[in-house]
């Protein structure tokens, strides 16, 4: 309600300012030919207040009263011809200011509610992030997605093909222990749009490997089950993500996954940072560097992420290192603060916008830690965590870069 209010208050000012210059009444300003009138009146009077008490003759009153006379004829001619071309009517005038406030009101109004959050309380970054966590943690199930998910409609097989893939379905059911039909009959079940008996074949494929399924063989599955669910990261998905980045923190289509798995969770500006760092590692023609690309500006307008640069040849930024840090202990106290708060400040926005490497990350906890800023550098450390889930290798330079900060002191 404050809200509203406040902009109520504000658009009914601006209204003001722009409505004054309309309602003044012009015509109620004295003209140059009014004043004249009033002025020849007053020296009428005049002349009659001298006659009567002998200050001038009778003739000389005659004669002056026929000369003001004739001043206050061609004024009140003036005054007549000037009236006619002053200012719009005050019809005119009125429906002008009905119209200028409709427009910036209700104009304002409608642009609010097209790109606003009309009827949405306040939402400070505390409630927001803890929406997300929710979000995330409650989110629905594989099997609730896939039954409220709209029907893909399955390609048209050739004859030959249906065959073929109705013929690979028996051998693989007589066959039950056969990893390379259930290989098979993974990718062609998902090639003829049939993701949910995709995924349940690639499922036994990795439970045939025993624990030695690749970070492919994961990330192939969580795909089958996203596809199922229409585009949706659902908990087992994520869990099929995370036991691909485990085995391959650089594996692309998983990281691409991870990073919508984020922004359908409430959390746009980590899924930024993930795509990003992914982009830059990238090979030539990537299928998934080009979903990326196609779907990255308009998340980085949702992670407030604007002017970003062209990530896919962004160069790394600088930020303080081992050997900048050493440098600082010739410099007094205050330099030495200065310095060390430009560079933390510089890799701080880079990070924040671009996303780095877990080096970098782990070098901005560790910097953090040195200027005394441990309620800043645990929430880095905590964002670093997240968008490093899954890497066990990042994760591990998180965590002692972390201990180095104090921060699990």
């Amino acid at each position: 309600m404050t809200f509203w209010i406040i902009t109520s208050l504000i658009a009914l000012l601006i209204a003001g300012f722009l409505i004054a210059p309309l309602v003044r009444n012009r015509r109620a300003e004295e003209s140059t030919a009014a004043y004249d009138l009033r002025v020849y009146r007053e020296q009428l009077a005049s002349v009659d207040r001298d006659l009567s008490r002998g200050v001038i003759a009778e003739a000389d009153a005659d004669r002056v009263r026929t000369e003001i006379s004739r001043r206050i004829l061609a004024a009140d001619a003036q005054a007549r011809t000037t009236e006619d071309a002053k200012g719009p009517p005050r019809t005119v005038s009125v429906i002008a200011v009905i119209l200028l406030v409709l427009s910036l009101v209700g104009g304002a109004l409608v642009i609010y509610r097209h790109m606003g959050a009309a009827g949405f309380p306040d939402m400070p970054l505390s409630a927001r992030l803890a929406m997300a966590q929710d979000l995330r943690t409650n989110r629905p199930s594989q099997a609730d997605a896939e039954s409220m998910a709209t029907p893909v409609a399955a390609p048209t097989l050739d004859e030959n093909y249906a065959a073929l893939l109705a013929q690979l379905r028996e051998t693989v059911a007589g066959r039950p222990d056969d990893i390379q039909g259930h290989t098979l009959l993974a990718q062609h079940e998902t090639n003829a749009g049939n993701f949910k008996a995709g995924y349940e074949a690639q499922t036994r494929v990795i439970e045939l490997s025993d624990g030695g399924a690749s970070a492919e063989a994961y990330a192939d599955l969580a795909e089958m089950m996203i596809l199922a669910a229409g585009g949706y990261v659902s908990p087992q998905a994520e869990e099929a993500l995370q036991q691909a980045l485990e085995r391959d923190p650089e594996q692309g289509p998983a990281r691409y996954y991870w990073g919508q798995m984020l922004a359908q969770t409430g959390r746009p500006d980590l899924a930024y940072r993930v795509w990003a760092d992914t982009l830059r590692s990238a090979p030539p023609g990537a299928p998934w560097a080009s979903a990326i690309r196609s779907q990255i500006d308009d998340l980085a307008f949702r992670a407030g992420v604007f002017n970003a640069p062209n990530l896919s040849s962004a160069p790394a930024m600088p930020g303080p290192s081992q050997e900048d840090m050493q440098a600082a202990a010739d410099l007094t106290p205050e330099e030495r603060q200065e310095m060390i708060q430009g560079m933390v400040n510089q890799l701080s926005d880079r990070l924040a916008t671009e996303g780095g490497t877990p080096e970098e990350w782990a070098r901005l906890i560790s910097a953090l830690g040195v200027l005394g800023d441990t309620e800043r550098a645990k929430n880095i450390r905590d964002e670093a965590l997240l968008v490093f889930s899954g890497n066990d290798a990042a994760l591990e330079v998180i965590q002692i870069a972390s201990q180095r900060a104090g921060l699990d002191q």
